[in-house]
């Protein structure tokens, strides 16, 4: 292309031909190249504009989207010019805008050291034909600056993977997971006949959170001892959260701003941050668009 350039640069104090055959270039691949001039010139100046567009959204989501994300978020903007994320990943690369991936990995999972009270009913299905059926659950520390931790308890729809119901605290005592259960029944109106998995730490096969699950109608789900993969949609969710919220950070500033935080976070993922699972929709928008309702308390 540099030589093409060239010649074309040139062309007026020598003849084609002769640059051509100095540079060993054919003459019609250099005409074909003048004659896509202004196509290419095209192509650059609508990269340019969907390069603004793609950095726009990749900075007002803190460079927590990816190039799959981009594009929904670019085609709901303009559904009427649909781009390909493919085309985005092109851009994002040559704009060197990556998304934002670190992993971080703590265990937090207290087994009483005996057989789970409870069998597998999820077995890493983590699907459900319709809401309010099946939900995952797990709790994640949240490092703080002054070296403690606050802990936060999720209730997770396999269905949508909206957040139904969490709790923050700075214990790890049952009534932590208590509290996040009974928020995901307001929330839902009626646990009655849901299914709720979890790992075999001690708060979810103690006997006090058991009543709260059978006051509810919950039927109680425990993955097997030592695999991870058994609750991978909940420990997906916490991995994420921290991803996007401390990122280079390596603690919260105090225990009131990692509530804060931690609550902006979780209602942004149920109501706008796109989850490749509802097809780039926000849970909770996947949810009303479903036409599956939620069952019946009755």
């Amino acid at each position: 292309m540099i030589r093409f350039q060239f010649v074309d640069d040139a062309k007026n104090s020598h003849s084609v031909k002769r640059l051509c055959e100095v540079l060993k270039l054919n003459r019609s691949s250099y005409y074909k190249w003048t004659n896509t001039s202004s196509a290419r010139t095209q192509r650059l100046l609508g990269d340019a504009i969907l390069g603004a567009r793609v950095k726009a959204v990749f900075g007002a989501e803190r460079g927590c989207y990816g190039s799959k994300r981009i594009t929904a978020q670019l085609n709901d903007d303009s559904p009427g010019s649909p781009v390909n994320h493919k085309k985005v990943a092109r851009i994002m690369r040559s704009l060197q805008l990556v998304r934002y991936s670190k992993k971080r990995k703590v265990t937090t999972t207290v087994s009483e050291g005996k057989k789970p009270v409870f069998p597998d009913l999820v077995g890493r299905k983590f699907t459900a034909p319709a809401p309010n059926q099946v939900y995952v659950g797990d709790i994640t520390y949240l490092p703080i600056a002054d070296g403690s931790n606050m802990y936060l308890a999720t209730v997770i729809d396999c269905f949508s993977r909206r957040l139904v119901g969490f709790a923050v605290a700075d214990h790890m005592r049952t009534s932590l997971v208590q509290d996040a259960l009974v928020m995901a029944k307001g929330q839902r109106g009626s646990l009655d006949d849901a299914i709720f998995h979890s790992d075999h730490g001690s708060v979810y096969t103690s006997h006090a959170f058991q009543q709260t699950c059978t006051t509810l109608g919950i039927w109680q789900s425990i993955r097997a001892i030592g695999s991870s993969a058994d609750n991978a949609l909940a420990e997906s969710f916490n991995a994420a959260l921290k991803r996007e919220v401390l990122q280079d950070a390596k603690t919260f500033a105090n225990q009131l701003q990692c509530r804060r935080d931690v609550f902006r976070w979780c209602t942004r993922y149920n109501t706008t941050r796109r989850h490749s699972w509802c097809g780039y929709l926000a849970p909770a928008v996947f949810e009303e668009q479903c036409p599956v309702t939620l069952r019946s308390a009755s």
